[in-house]
């Protein structure tokens, strides 16, 4: 047997407790010689609908036990992975997170918002495609935060029914497929898929084919972010033009 070192970095993940698709998406993308570390957040009621009040909420909900939990590993970086609980509440809350999380685990932190428009910038894109499983309300709730960072939403694609907790994470990697077609725009310059628990990473190469122009993913975005920071070098099983961009 051949092993890996273990060596490059630790990474810390805090993952809303319904969530099935982070996980995978982080393990599927890490580079090899590091390893992901997961702690699951509460702060929400998996029976309701994940609108804009209910994904607020669990931006503000109290993470210090989370926190204690995931430091345990002693991290070299910690993400916040749900998008839509920091992109209810603007950049300047979500920044905000992102210190108060590296003042909590002493590592570098990333928010999955944050990194969708660092990761947007990092292509040199203004104009985007959106699309999202959220409802209406938080779907304006994005437009306005990367509105707020100088990127201008062309088209907006809602998936067009109310999904539960646990129906964000069940859409296919053909319904994001489909659901990115309906993002374009000619004067899409990439198309962002925003969500942490919806099926993007793998349909992202075939987006890309498709349509003829980057795609960006809320757990991408989180993965490029980091591996910049801590000078990780590409490797094969990263997806997307995004990472021509290390």
């Amino acid at each position: 047997m051949t092993y890996e070192a273990r060596t490059r970095a630790k990474i810390g993940v805090l993952v809303p407790y319904t969530n099935t698709n982070l996980e995978p998406d982080m393990m599927l993308m890490r580079a090899p010689g590091t390893t992901v570390h997961f702690q699951r957040l509460g702060g929400y009621d998996v029976d309701e609908i994940p609108g804009s009040g209910q994904m607020a909420g669990l931006g503000v909900s109290d993470i210090s036990h989370d926190l204690r939990m995931i430091s345990g590993v002693r991290p070299d970086v910690v993400l916040y992975g749900c998008t839509s609980a920091t992109l209810t509440h603007g950049p300047g809350f979500d920044k905000k997170l992102a210190q108060d999380i590296k003042a909590g685990c002493g590592a570098l932190s990333f928010t999955a918002a944050g990194a969708l428009v660092d990761a947007i910038k990092a292509l040199g894109a203004t104009k985007v495609g959106f699309s999202s499983p959220y409802l209406g309300e938080i779907n304006r709730q994005a437009m306005d935060f990367l509105a707020a960072s100088g990127i201008e939403t062309v088209r907006c694609a809602d998936i067009g029914r109310e999904l539960g907790n646990y129906g964000q994470g069940e859409l296919t990697p053909q319904e994001v497929f489909d659901l990115a077609c309906q993002a374009d725009h000619p004067q899409a310059q990439a198309i962002v898929l925003s969500c942490t628990d919806m099926r993007a990473v793998e349909a992202v190469e075939r987006i890309e084919a498709h349509l003829g122009k980057p795609v960006v993913t809320s757990n991408q975005a989180m993965m490029f972010c980091l591996m910049r920071a801590l000078g990780l070098p590409r490797h094969d099983a990263l997806p997307g033009r995004l990472f021509d961009r290390l």
